[in-house]
Parts: C-alpha cells; structure tokens; sequence
C-alpha cells in the first residue's frame, strides 16, 4: 500500500472539497507541478485510496437507517432490496447491536414504503436529520 506523505493527503482534502480542480489548480496548492500532482492522483487512485469522483446534492430530507435482522438467512433479501431503491445513498453492514446502517434521502411518503417493505426481513430504527452543521 502506497504510504501517505503531506503533500498527497493535502491533495486528497483538496479533491474532497472540490474534485473539479484541475492538477494545475491543485498544484499551485500544494507548490507542485501538475504533472507531478497527476501522477500522484494516479498512484492514489490504482492503490484504491481514491476510490471515485462525486458530487454531493442537497437533498430536502435525510435519514440514517438502522435495520436490526429478525433472521440471520435474511441477509441476501435485504442487501437486494436496498439496492432497488435510488433514495439509499449508502448502505453498509456493520458490526455492533445492528445489522445495516443506511443513509437515505426518502420523501415521507416513499420512506414510509421502504419501511413496509424492509419490515418482513428487519426491525428498524430511523433517524431523521433536521439541520445539517
């Protein structure tokens, strides 16, 4: 695994705030060459460090999910269910008292829908964000 000096995890909070930036952009940054700031980008990315380019969309509502397995063998049911729906963002098994955590950006009416659902496999526990800080 590539070792993380100063100057490549400048170059990743730069690409978290901003992945538009150009190598040039971020090797004035970082008193680098863009070239030099491109061959980082691409040791972070084939050592899988830098996983994807996003954008984050501001949605109206956001959950945090917590399903809870009523049968340990409803894994599969479970896993192909959260990826039918477009409103999950992320969706992670995890260790702990629950068995999913999942960050979703539902309407009322559409969460109020996925939790019939996800209800034959799993209790749930839902957490609704009011303000973002």
């Amino acid at each position: 695994m590539l070792q993380l000096d100063d100057i490549d995890q400048k170059i990743i909070n730069l690409l978290q705030l901003d992945s538009r930036l150009s190598h040039k952009e971020i090797g004035q940054r970082v008193h680098r060459t863009g070239q030099a700031v491109g061959m980082r980008i691409t040791q972070l990315i084939e050592q899988g460090i830098i996983q994807k380019y996003t954008i984050t969309v501001n949605h109206q509502h956001k959950q945090f999910i917590q399903l809870y397995l009523n049968e340990q063998q409803s894994f599969t049911e479970v896993e192909y269910l959260v990826k039918q729906y477009s409103q999950i963002q992320e969706c992670h098994k995890v260790l702990g008292k629950a068995c999913y955590m999942v960050v979703s950006n539902f309407e009322p009416q559409d969460l109020n829908q996925f939790i019939e659902k996800i209800s034959q496999w799993c209790r749930y526990s839902v957490e609704t964000v009011i303000k973002t800080i």
